[in-house]
């Protein structure tokens, strides 16, 4: 397999969801739920019966809601 640049300069890691649910503080249904709506990564079929999700992706989530929280106060202040 060739990574483009792109996917070489990001963190290709994969995490389970209980490391998900560390990282974000939702809890399995939360996630499934926010996934459904469109507002959280899809994950990654990894095997048959299991998922993964990358854990840039999720870094991503993350930072956006930090981002927003912080856009959000400096309109209030």
């Amino acid at each position: 397999m060739i990574l483009s640049d792109e996917h070489k300069a990001q963190n290709l890691r994969l995490i389970r969801r209980k490391e998900v649910q560390a990282k974000t503080g939702f809890g399995a249904s939360s996630i499934y739920a926010e996934m459904a709506k469109g507002n959280f990564p899809k994950p990654i079929q990894i095997s048959e019966r299991r998922v993964a999700w990358l854990e840039s992706e999720i870094d991503a989530w993350i930072a956006e809601r930090i981002a927003s929280r912080t856009s959000i106060a400096k309109m209030e202040g």
